[in-house]
């Protein structure tokens, strides 16, 4: 797909971190971006920053999904590309003490079902409504429709501890990614889902500077932090290249995460 300013784009959880860096790069290259997230400050700030369209959007509802798309397209068009960027990442252990008392207690069910419902249910509820509205386009030269990227985690592959609930939300979307690649070749429809490592976001610039050197020497090679282009750059390739579909692409300079 080219990317100029005949596509319109959604870009989830896009107010900051990975989101943000996709949202500016797709707007330097005219392509005309809405960003869905709930925090409306940041993401308004940075719609004006850049000339986006902010929407409040909660993906883990039907409603609001629907009304962020309706209100988009009423405005952009309807999107021919989908980044889902949106997900939250607590961490518990599946079984623990309490630290003062001594007592067991089980992980808080309420926070791992939040979890999957943001990362795993919330993704698939915006391709699913999204895809939805592609096939109303017509079909480009190459026969394609629209494109899907998801962003999923090392941590579905290596899941460290406390990271249970995280894992297994980025885990289904690692395992949804080819049959929904199948669901919609038929109407020229590609997904494809990348695998962050370490990335220099503002999560990880809220660390004490020791943490953040720990965690940079140990990626094998480059031995840093990934930094949000590099991850935005990877998104604008996977729109561009027609034969890239169904795939889960690592990016992580070769990190393989141990326990802890």
């Amino acid at each position: 797909m080219r990317l100029d300013s005949s596509v319109s784009a959604i870009v989830t959880g896009a107010a900051s971190g990975l989101g943000a860096a996709v949202a500016r790069v797709l707007r330097a290259e005219g392509v005309r971006v809405a960003i869905f997230d709930l925090n409306p400050q940041a993401g308004a700030a940075l719609a004006a920053e850049i000339g986006a369209h902010f929407q409040p959007v909660d993906v883990t509802s039907d409603e609001s999904v629907a009304e962020g798309l309706a209100q988009t397209r009423a405005r952009h068009g309807q999107e021919r590309v989908l980044v889902n960027c949106a997900g939250i990442a607590p961490a518990a252990r599946t079984a623990g003490r309490d630290r003062s008392t001594g007592e067991a207690k089980p992980f808080p069910m309420p926070l791992f079902e939040k979890t999957i419902a943001v990362n795993l249910i919330g993704t698939f509820r915006m391709i699913a409504q999204s895809a939805a509205g592609m096939l109303s386009l017509p079909a480009l030269d190459n026969g394609e429709r629209g494109v899907i990227v998801n962003t999923a985690s090392i941590a579905a592959m290596d899941g460290q501890i406390g990271q249970a609930a995280y894992a297994a939300s980025k885990g289904g979307i690692v395992g949804m990614t080819l049959p929904i690649a199948r669901d919609l070749a038929a109407e020229g429809i590609r997904i494809n889902t990348i695998l962050p490592g370490i990335f220099n976001t503002p999560l990880m610039q809220a660390a004490p500077e020791p943490v953040r050197a720990a965690l940079a020497a140990s990626v094998p090679f480059p031995p840093r932090l990934g930094e949000p282009p590099e991850f935005a750059g990877l998104v604008c390739e996977i729109l561009r290249n027609s034969y890239l579909n169904g795939e889960t692409i690592r990016l992580d300079g070769a990190i393989r995460m141990a326990p802890r």
